[in-house]
């Protein structure tokens, strides 16, 4: 081997330091990507001619797709969410109108029910009962008639009589015969004079015949001089119609002629007046009034800005006076107020006023353009023979259905049932117009559908109105009287029912009828009930059917309820949906005053017993037994109906069944510990009213602060616990014959009837206990006691009612039914008629200590029952 040479050895290091030199270098690099692929996987960077692999293509698609669902899902959101939002805008909107959409079934009458041609004899009539004494027909823009008065040369200015006011403090006032059909004797008791309005109809012609009314003044006996009065009589047309005066002897209205569609064409008539049917004219001054009037309302106010005293009147004696009498109509100015403008259209009134020296007679015919063959005028003699005709076939027919005469009563007894019930028949009002409702789903009130009421009212000076309570009282009495005038009144009402059920409880049609009522009462809620008094009613006309089958009169009642049913159905079921309890087979009443500052016990005005004490903190948890009972008879009356008309009754029966089972009644509503039927709810009776405590910091002067209010104080907690109120309400089950005969709980309501510290006084049963802490107890400082002591009658013709049924029903407690059957019927006749004598009215309610009539008056509404408990009607 050959040595190298020193050339050849530094060539080879040189390679060997090149070769390792890279190899360091790729080393470092290897090492580098190894470390790379141990964290991140790196795909290699492809070449722009090589297409992605099939994995990769997934994922991109996969990531892609998830987007698309996301944008998906949210645009389905949106859209979803403006559905759902419209959806309830307009579900809002439907329930909104619900309130104020009538009832789809067909009506219980029909359009024309109430015209000339279909009812003739009910066409004209003293439908006006706000006012003493008008005439009016049955259509919704009827010519009305009516009277004003005032007396001459007083103390007072201006004395005019128009509406029926308790602040006229007349010595009495209603109607002493009317048999709600064809003729009316009413006599009205001012200061110092009487005066006596009569009127009687005669039928023919096709808009509804003739009539006339006589109006007779005479002094009072005790009065040195004879008064001197300003009579007005006068014609007014409602939108529709019109009037032309005609005039005699410079300024004697003699007549109005007129026309309207409903009456054709008519005259009116102003007779001169007469100290007597046969007697010569007497000396008057005339005078007249034509101009328009925006509304009925304001009537009153158009006379009374129209008076003058410029006219002289000549005595007998020759002294002449300035009198005040009707003259030209000046609106009244108003400084520095904004009124307004009245855009309702104006209509025609015509005034006709006659003065004259007491006594004297005036008459008022009407005749009716269609009536042809009319035999002679139902003036003077003619009248009165046609008014003595009608009073004896009153009195036979008073006697035939109430047997008073029989049963023993005197004259003077029976006159004032006549009375009773003739101011009922004479209270009886037709109304046309829009009640203001309102639901939850309306921010504002809402006008409801125009329509017609025929209605018993129950006070023409304080509630000329229909109440819907009131109204199946007034029917037990009236649907003795007369069946068909019952039919019509409940139809009225039913046909005013919703398409919810809700009929609402107070009606205020027109604005004759809005102007007495305070804005607060105006408004009537979709959730707020009356107690279904209707239910009487219909339960007597089902007795009447089945005990008469073969009267005439009662044919007509079978195809009113098959018409009534579907409506009465809904109605039925709208208590059960609307006014239902905490437990299955409970009720509440909706509607009570939520202020529970203010009131010592806050109000349940729907309960139709107002100021009644209920739970003192009102709660969803209540369970009120009155309402109880009420559906109870309700279930049973509908169950009779559907079984008369074979109609499926067994869900009304089981349900009648249910709620009259005595067990549940107990379980719900009986407190051992008061021994009593009993509310059940929130409450305790440690409350009062307190003067309210106002903080007046250190230097500040008092009358810088509110004025103190009476608040309510608690004591103590309220808890859930019966209700400790021993009144009324207690007496429900005794009261609609929940109870059954043999119950040990009727023993102990017979107690607490008969107890003086409790129910029991020598004029009715007292609505309160007396032994309870609210009675009378005034609810706010303004809000004095009402149905917390007072006796009424409605309540206690009930408990009269239901001791008859319970002496006529085998049991263990039937003697001692009969016994207080006897007492408290004798009891509730004789105040009632002792304060219609001292006072000359029938009261809204009497005092539990003294007796005295108090309230309203007249109250000929369900005061008038009297004559249903002198009668002996169950």
């Amino acid at each position: 081997m050959r040595a190298l040479t020193d050339q050849e050895v530094a060539s080879w290091l040189a390679s060997e330091n090149e070769q390792l030199r890279l190899l360091a270098v790729s080393g470092g690099s290897m090492g580098r990507q190894r470390k790379r692929v141990g964290t991140t996987e790196v795909s290699p960077i492809p070449r722009k001619d090589e297409k992605p692999s099939a994995f990769h293509r997934k994922e991109k698609k996969k990531k892609a797709d998830i987007g698309k669902i996301f944008i998906n899902i949210s645009i389905g959101l949106c859209i979803f969410s403006l559905i759902w939002f419209f959806y309830a805008l307009y579900m809002r909107s439907s329930l909104a109108k619900r309130v104020a959409t009538l009832h789809p079934s067909p009506p219980v009458l029909d359009a024309n029910s109430s015209s000339a041609k279909v009812s003739p004899e009910r066409f004209w009539g003293s439908y006006r009962p706000q006012v003493y004494f008008g005439m009016k027909t049955r259509t919704p823009r009827s010519i009305v008639t009516g009277m004003m008065w005032m007396r001459q040369f007083s103390e007072m200015d201006i004395n005019l009589r128009h509406t029926c006011e308790q602040g006229d403090r007349l010595k009495g006032y209603g109607w002493l015969m009317h048999d709600g059909i064809t003729f009316g004797v009413q006599e009205i008791r001012d200061n110092d004079f009487t005066l006596t309005t009569e009127f009687v109809k005669r039928m023919g012609g096709d808009h509804g015949g003739d009539w006339t009314c006589r109006i007779t003044a005479k002094q009072h006996s005790s009065v040195p001089q004879a008064p001197v009065i300003s009579l007005m009589f006068y014609a007014a047309a409602d939108t529709r119609g019109s009037l032309e005066a005609h005039i005699e002897e410079r300024n004697r209205l003699a007549s109005i002629t007129g026309f309207s569609e409903e009456l054709g064409n008519f005259k009116i008539t102003f007779r001169k007046p007469v100290t007597g049917e046969l007697s010569s004219a007497k000396y008057s001054s005339f005078n007249y009034l034509q101009t328009v009037s925006p509304g009925l309302e304001k009537l009153t106010e158009i006379v009374e800005h129209s008076l003058n005293h410029r006219f002289v009147y000549t005595f007998p004696s020759g002294e002449k006076r300035h009198y005040i009498a009707v003259d030209t109509y000046k609106p009244p100015h108003h400084q520095n107020q904004q009124k307004p403008a009245d855009t309702r259209k104006e209509s025609d009134f015509v005034v006709y006023q006659v003065t004259v020296q007491l006594p004297f007679q005036i008459e008022v015919l009407f005749e009716s353009g269609s009536f042809h063959n009319r035999p002679n005028q139902l003036v003077g003699s003619i009248m009165t023979q046609e008014l003595e005709k009608r009073k004896a076939e009153f009195d036979a027919k008073f006697e035939k259905t109430f047997g008073l005469q029989s049963k023993g009563f005197s004259q003077a007894h029976i006159r004032f049932a006549k009375a009773a019930l003739s101011n009922m028949l004479g209270g009886m009002g037709y109304f046309y117009g829009q009640s203001v409702v309102q639901s939850v789903y309306n921010e504002y009130p809402l006008l409801y559908p125009e329509g017609a009421l025929f209605t018993a009212v129950p006070s023409r000076s304080f509630f000329p109105r229909g109440f819907l309570w009131d109204e199946g009282f007034h029917q037990l009495l009236l649907g003795k009287w007369d069946p068909q005038l019952t039919r019509e009144a409940i139809a009225h009402w039913i046909d005013l029912m919703n398409m919810e059920g809700w009929i609402p409880r107070e009606q205020i049609l027109g604005d004759e009828a809005r102007s007495k009522v305070p804005a607060e009462f105006v408004v009537q809620r979709n959730e707020n009930a009356n107690p279904p008094t209707l239910f009487l009613a219909l339960q007597e006309l089902i007795k009447q059917l089945s005990a008469n089958e073969g009267d005439a009169v009662l044919h007509p009642t079978l195809p009113f309820l098959r018409r009534l049913f579907p409506r009465l159905k809904t109605w039925f079921e709208w208590y059960n949906t609307t006014q239902t309890g905490p437990l299955p087979n409970s009720y509440r009443w909706r509607g009570r005053d939520k202020d529970t500052n203010l009131f010592l016990n806050p109000k349940t005005l729907t309960s139709g017993l107002d100021d009644y004490p209920r739970a003192s903190h009102p709660s969803t948890d209540e369970r009120h037994v009155d309402l109880h009972c009420w559906m109870a008879l309700a279930s049973g009356v509908m169950a009779s109906i559907a079984r008369l008309l074979d109609e499926p009754y067994q869900d009304y029966e089981f349900s009648h069944q249910v709620l009259s089972d005595n067990n549940l009644l107990n379980e719900l509503h009986w407190s051992e510990h008061h021994r009593a039927f009993s509310d059940f709810g929130n409450h305790t009776q440690a409350v009062s009213l307190q003067q309210e405590k106002v903080y007046v910091p250190p230097g500040q002067q008092r009358h810088q602060y509110p004025i103190t209010r009476l608040v309510r104080s608690v004591r103590r907690a309220p808890k859930m616990q019966y209700v400790n109120a021993l009144g009324y309400v207690s007496l429900f089950p005794f009261l609609l014959h929940i109870l059954q005969p043999d119950s040990p709980k009727l023993e102990h309501i017979l107690r607490d009837m008969r107890d003086p510290d409790k129910l029991w006084t020598p004029y009715g049963l007292r609505s309160l206990s007396k032994s309870d802490p609210v009675y009378m107890k005034r609810n706010t400082e303004h809000d004095a006691p009402y149905w917390r002591g007072p006796v009424w009658i409605n309540i206690n013709y009930l408990a009269v009612r239901a001791l008859h049924h319970y002496r006529n029903t085998q049991g263990p407690y039937q003697e001692k039914a009969a016994a207080l059957y006897e007492e408290l019927r004798t009891n509730i006749i004789n105040n009632v008629y002792r304060q219609y004598v001292d006072t000359g009215y029938i009261w809204e309610q009497y005092n539990d200590s003294t007796g005295r009539g108090q309230g309203s008056h007249p109250f000929t509404g369900w005061s008038a029952l009297t004559v249903l408990i002198m009668a002996e009607h169950d």
